[in-house]
């Protein structure tokens, strides 16, 4: 299918279609990296840091929306980028659905008692070194956020619609330490959704709406 058809993309609707995926989260993804798994970066022997990200999707009836944060830009690592909360899974978290959790009320100030956990998605092995669990989350709306200044300066709501639109997934490469790495990039306004996080976008269109 070249375009999602035009449909309502509402929560219910989101929750249906993983339902009938029984191996929703079976295997592994590489994401941006799958034009080349053979990726030296991939392939150091190194072992793989645990992390996890909610990937929010706001129920508002009709057109769901899915909730993004933009990194501090005083942070060392990916500052600015468009991100979806999350974070390294501790030793303490119970499991990575747990982990993606803390992280975002951490990050943003959502409280779990808002967000209805339906599953996850595979994991997503990212050439900076990490294997991130995407968990997902139906939000109930109406929430007040309060950011943590130290990691996150904007967060914000990009319909469902959009992101699982394929006309909106633009394939890029660039050069970074002698090698070349491919990457979706999902401009949105003045957002630019690009690297790790449009590569778990992609990911779920491909799982869900292709």
């Amino acid at each position: 299918m070249d375009r999602v058809p035009l449909m309502a993309f509402s929560s219910a609707d989101f929750r249906a279609r993983f339902a009938a995926q029984p191996d929703a989260h079976a295997g592994d993804d590489y994401g941006d990296h799958r034009f080349n798994p053979g990726h030296p970066r991939l392939n150091q022997g190194k072992p793989l840091r645990n992390a996890a990200v909610l990937i929010p999707v706001v129920d508002h009836e009709d057109e769901a929306t899915v909730l993004l944060t933009k990194r501090a830009e005083k942070l060392r690592n990916h500052s600015g980028q468009v991100a979806f909360p999350g974070g390294t899974i501790d030793a303490a978290d119970a499991s990575p659905e747990a982990a993606a959790l803390r992280e975002t009320f951490e990050e943003i100030g959502l409280d779990q008692d808002r967000i209805e956990i339906i599953g996850r998605m595979p994991d997503y092995v990212a050439g900076s070194g990490y294997r991130i669990a995407p968990v997902l989350g139906i939000v109930r709306p109406g929430f007040q956020l309060a950011l943590n200044a130290d990691e996150v300066d904007a967060a914000f709501e990009v319909p469902l619609r959009f992101l699982m639109d394929p006309v909106n997934h633009k394939r890029d490469s660039r050069m970074w330490n002698d090698l070349e790495w491919f990457f979706y990039d999902m401009p949105y306004g003045d957002r630019r959704i690009w690297g790790v996080t449009a590569g778990i976008i992609r990911t779920l269109y491909e799982r869900l709406y292709a």
